[in-house]
């Protein structure tokens, strides 16, 4: 093997294993994340982990983007499963996908969608892995629009916000007239909300010492939101 490749897999094997301590550390400290205290459960100085991470920050992205696609990739795979005419089953694959990765995986899930991390920008480069799980429930909804099922309730948003929904629709909404874009956006942004605040709630506790039956609370829930973004059952 070429001195070359050695070093870079070298390079990519301990890469892998900082990111694995600082996992550890989030789960027992949160996102409180310490390169000097990453760098002493290796046994590096300090000095030698910024060779491979410039700044906490730079390691708290790659943590972020780790996690963003672990989870994307949990939702598509459960997704694709499904036949692609069981639109219902489908919505419900991605939405209990997301909460049974979430459950186990609450450090990462937390780093995501838990309290901002204070002085920590995320770059643009983890939005796409971030819009993975909406991308998966907007398929959902162009497949059903596509088959001529829109929600049907009758709210219509003001028009500052009609002006965005356009923008939106226009960047990656299905091809659909204005008032059906809007609709179908307004439905799919309340499930978007609804499935990610069902599953901080439960994460977070606030469903502790309330609920017991909690999977079937959120199975329950997300066949509502299923009835209001007009998923078809």
């Amino acid at each position: 093997m070429p001195a070359s490749s050695y070093r870079a897999r070298v390079r990519a094997e301990l890469t892998e294993e900082i990111k694995a301590t600082a996992r550890r550390h989030l789960a027992a400290d949160g996102a409180n994340l310490a390169l000097r205290a990453v760098a002493r459960d290796l046994g590096m100085v300090p000095s030698a982990l910024y060779r491979y991470f410039a700044s906490r920050d730079e390691l708290l992205t790659a943590l972020i983007t780790d996690a963003y696609n672990a989870l994307g990739e949990a939702v598509e795979t459960a997704e694709a499963a499904v036949p692609r005419d069981e639109l219902r089953g489908r919505w419900l694959a991605v939405c209990h996908a997301v909460r049974d990765w979430a459950l186990v995986n609450p450090a990462e899930y937390t780093l995501l969608y838990g309290s901002p991390v204070p002085g920590y920008a995320a770059p643009a480069d983890t939005v796409p892995p971030a819009a993975r799980v909406v991308n998966a429930l907007g398929r959902v909804l162009a497949d059903s629009a596509a088959d001529g099922v829109l929600p049907g309730f009758t709210v219509r948003p003001p028009a500052a916000l009609r002006e965005e929904l356009r923008t939106l629709s226009a960047q990656q909404g299905p091809e659909l007239p204005d008032a059906a874009a809007e609709v179908l956006l307004t439905a799919g942004i309340a499930a978007w909300v609804q499935l990610f605040g069902l599953v901080n709630f439960e994460v977070f506790g606030r469903f502790d010492d309330i609920f017991q039956a909690r999977g079937e609370l959120f199975d329950v829930q997300m066949r509502l939101m299923a009835d209001l973004a007009g998923v078809p059952g």
